[in-house]
């Protein structure tokens, strides 16, 4: 599948745990054009206790970083954006105007929640942000240690307005068996919305968006495939994203095995 669209990526070279320097970083964008994607949003870490990137630079990176790639003659798109890291002073940073959003228009925001678990101030934070006409896109929730024990919290958030972005590599089981389970469970109750690389390098943090839709069409058809990378068009161009019905992971029908 071709015109594949990566609304998560740490290629912005030199601001995080991902690109290097723009060497690493050109060499990353010609993989991702071989993996048949065409556009990418740049979203390095922001206030996850590490580091800080803020709005303004990243807006000045990016646009040098696409120059760079227009004088590498690579046929790729790049656009500013941020993980930002679920916080008590995020609210603070959305007044500041130090936050930069999926879409231009601010309305969709990729939210990242510590990997331990999932705070108790989780909920009250995403109905501020719906009140302000903001949707959170939880990052790669099948990741996180709080939705493997609790799955099911993970349905209480996409019925309040959340939507989600699973990784391509944890679909593939990159990231092991487990998350590779938990991750067909979401897209099998119809809480999955899109694909996303988390691409950081060449090794374990990898592309592959290719090989995970070439799984997704093996297992739920080219339609559903399509569907995925549709969503993550509508939420760069700020529109609205169709919602199916979600269902509960535990409510979902166990496979049975036959032995003969």
């Amino acid at each position: 599948m071709n015109g594949l669209i990566d609304l998560h990526c740490h290629m912005l070279p030199g601001v995080d745990d991902g690109a290097k320097d723009l060497p690493f970083a050109l060499d990353m964008a010609r993989t991702a054009v071989d993996e048949g994607i065409s556009h990418i949003l740049l979203t390095p870490h922001h206030m996850d206790g590490d580091y800080t990137n803020h709005r303004a630079d990243v807006l000045n990176r990016v646009a040098n970083f696409q120059q760079s790639i227009r004088n590498a003659e690579i046929p790729l798109t790049v656009f500013p954006g941020q993980e930002v890291h679920l916080t008590g002073n995020l609210l603070k940073a959305i007044d500041a105007n130090d936050v930069l959003y999926m879409d231009e228009g601010g309305r969709y925001l990729l939210l990242e929640l510590p990997h331990s678990g999932v705070p108790e101030y989780t909920e009250d934070m995403i109905f501020e942000l719906k009140t302000r006409g903001i949707t959170p896109v939880i990052a790669h929730p099948e990741r996180n240690h709080g939705f493997q024990k609790h799955p099911d919290k993970l349905y209480d958030f996409v019925t309040m307005g959340c939507l989600t972005q699973l990784t391509s590599s944890s679909y593939l089981g990159i990231f092991g068996k487990d998350v590779e389970k938990l991750t067909s469970k979401i897209i099998d109750s119809g809480m999955g919305y899109i694909f996303a690389s988390d691409a950081h390098n060449f090794k374990g943090r990898r592309f592959v968006m290719k090989e995970a839709f070439d799984k997704l069409v093996k297992e739920k058809g080219k339609d559903f495939a399509e569907h995925f990378n549709a969503n993550a068009k509508a939420i760069i161009n700020g529109d609205d994203v169709p919602r199916g019905t979600a269902q509960r992971i535990s409510s979902l029908k166990k496979k049975r095995f036959w032995l003969f």
